[in-house]
């Protein structure tokens, strides 16, 4: 029973980290796509402006999805170790993110000027991607809860694990056979070591003769 309730919340926990892993890996390969598209443009123009910024959207972009990637790793490696050090800090990194993303959403929220904050984008990709997103905010939207009860779920099934520790069976109570190993018998049966002395009895027909031989002698 023990064993069996281990196996279920870490194959859980993978389940639910490898969601921030596909959204990492989308986001890796949008990434890619967009430096290759960015090179080809700049190839092709007569002039490169020295002057402005660098394609930050799309360097971030790539920065956000690696992260993810190496997050879901660690989230791996937790599950599969049980660990109470790596569980702890994936947790710490999972809140972490949290609180990033709330703030992002609370200053997109309540700032109506959060565009001007940022640098100008000489690639374009910053505006086509907004553009996209306000085409798809449905999608979006629905995308972005996943991700938010994925990340809860998984601090929650973290501090379900990191309570348990790697030992679950004292947290079960069971009277299962299986659970108990059969006590070790030796291949080879020691023998019994005769007694250092043995008491025999004589019979009195013996020892009257011996007796009438000794006499005679």
């Amino acid at each position: 029973m023990g064993r069996i309730a281990s196996t279920c919340l870490r194959s859980l926990l993978k389940f639910v980290n490898s969601m921030m892993g596909l959204l990492g890996i989308a986001m890796i390969l949008y990434g890619l796509w967009m430096i290759r598209v960015w090179q080809r443009d700049t190839d092709g123009s007569p002039y490169v402006d020295f002057n402005s910024t660098g394609p930050w959207f799309i360097y971030t972009f790539l920065g956000i999805g690696i992260s993810l990637g190496v997050i879901t790793c660690l989230g791996h490696f937790a599950a599969d170790s049980v660990h109470g050090c790596c569980l702890s800090c994936y947790m710490m990194v999972i809140i972490l993110l949290l609180l990033l993303e709330t703030a992002m959403a609370v200053d997109i929220l309540l700032n109506s000027n959060w565009e001007k904050d940022l640098p100008e984008d000489p690639t374009g990709r910053f505006r086509d991607f907004e553009d996209f997103v306000k085409s798809n905010f449905d999608i979006f939207k629905w995308i972005c809860l996943l991700i938010l009860l994925a990340q809860g779920f998984s601090i929650l099934l973290s501090l379900v694990l990191r309570t348990l520790g790697p030992n679950q069976k004292s947290y079960f109570n069971y009277d299962s056979d299986e659970d108990y190993a059969p006590e070790r018998l030796p291949l080879i049966n020691n023998k019994v070591q005769p007694p250092p002395y043995v008491n025999v009895i004589a019979d009195p027909r013996f020892s009257s003769k011996s007796d009438t031989w000794n006499a005679k002698k």
